[in-house]
């Protein structure tokens, strides 16, 4: 381990699973300092790919979901890798320096994401390099963490690497399925800093930490998708929201694009994402893929799952786009736990172009009754 990991590791009530700073005993207390911008978090479970060379950024263009040819140095974006099918396979953080395009992604999908993207690589002056030995620092804007993370954050080529999640607004080429009056993305000023561990391990002695028990449920709370949740096999951005802010629907061709066209403008997401808060009296907390219960039909499973500092036990799940928007139930090892229902995305997202269409009626024969056709 790192000299950061173990510093931090070292510090009262550090609970450590996996190699994972889990939290510091009080996961409640961890959220609130996250969220007022007084703590910092290692993020152990995220590896940092460095894509270089002249033809980076038009190259990552041309095969991912995100529009990057005018990445400016400091600019963040985020980005997905789809399928033939329009499925996500990848998804990555976003952060131009003028030299390098640094990528962060979930450390399950990393190694995954960096063999893709080195195989696509052919004529292009492109290297990607996975860079584990960097490490990488969470915290919210406006508080006392991100003067301290900022300076400490590397800058090799003269730009500071602090990524600012885009997720807190619709992005330039997105769109948003959800119709809230106020979405709750909207206050969730995430940033991550790319560190090298153990040259900040003394700089940051003085900051709060948190664990990543605390992250996830602020982002859970946000309903901000991510590649180790709410991804699996058959995931369309749509049925995520995630056009709102991984998706350029105006860009050139790309793998993938005729179904996200398709989708957005003719069609609905098969699935579609909501927000569970759940009964919290028996103190029973369900776990990832637990089955998500409409009275006696099985309607979704869950995504993610945490506790809130505000609200309780709550939850993101994938559920049938013909799921009721109403109450649910979801079981977990034989206990029925009764969930309040959001809706993220709507049944009827998609279809959002005005396309002509001819009905029946249009085509009947001059002079014929309508009623009759």
């Amino acid at each position: 381990m790192s000299a950061l990991h173990d510093a931090l590791a070292a510090r009262q009530g550090a609970v450590v699973d996996g190699g994972l700073i889990a939290h510091y005993g009080d996961p409640m207390r961890e959220q609130r300092r996250l969220a007022d911008g007084s703590a910092i978090a290692l993020l152990g479970d995220r590896t940092v790919i460095e894509v270089a060379g002249e033809d980076r950024l038009t190259w990552l263009d041309s095969i991912t979901s995100q529009a990057l040819t005018r990445l400016a140095p400091g600019d963040s974006t985020e980005l997905l890798i789809l399928d033939p099918q329009g499925r996500v396979e990848h998804a990555a953080a976003v952060l131009e320096d003028g030299a390098s395009t640094w990528l962060i992604a979930d450390a399950a999908d990393a190694e995954g994401l960096a063999t893709w993207l080195q195989r696509m690589v052919f004529r292009s002056r492109a290297a990607v390099t996975l860079r584990p030995e960097l490490a990488l620092l969470g915290f919210f804007a406006g508080g006392d963490a991100e003067a301290a993370v900022s300076a400490a954050a590397s800058a090799p080529h003269d730009a500071t690497l602090v990524w600012s999640d885009p997720w807190h607004s619709v992005q330039a080429g997105g769109y948003q399925y959800s119709a809230v009056e106020q979405h709750p993305g909207a206050e969730y000023r995430w940033r991550v800093a790319i560190v090298e561990e153990d040259a900040v391990a003394s700089a940051l002695s003085e900051i709060d930490a948190a664990g990543l028990l605390a992250t996830e449920a602020l982002r859970i709370a946000a309903w901000r998708p991510r590649w180790s949740g709410e991804v699996d096999e058959r995931l369309l951005p749509h049925e995520a929201d995630w056009i709102r802010s991984a998706v350029h629907l105006n860009k050139g061709c790309y793998r993938g694009q005729e179904t996200v066209a398709k989708v957005h403008n003719l069609g609905h997401p098969p699935r579609r994402l909501a927000a569970l808060h759940l009964d919290g009296s028996d103190d029973v907390l369900p776990s990832t893929g637990d089955t998500v219960f409409a009275g006696e039909n099985e309607v979704g499973q869950i995504t993610s799952v945490a506790r809130h500092y505000e609200d309780g036990p709550i939850a993101l799940a994938m559920l049938s786009r013909r799921a009721p928007a109403g109450d649910l139930v979801v079981r977990t090892d034989g206990t029925d736990i009764a969930a309040a229902q959001q809706v993220i995305v709507p049944a009827d997202a998609g279809a959002t172009a005005d396309v002509p269409r001819l009905t029946r009626l249009s085509r009947r024969p001059a002079g014929q009754d309508p009623r009759r056709v």
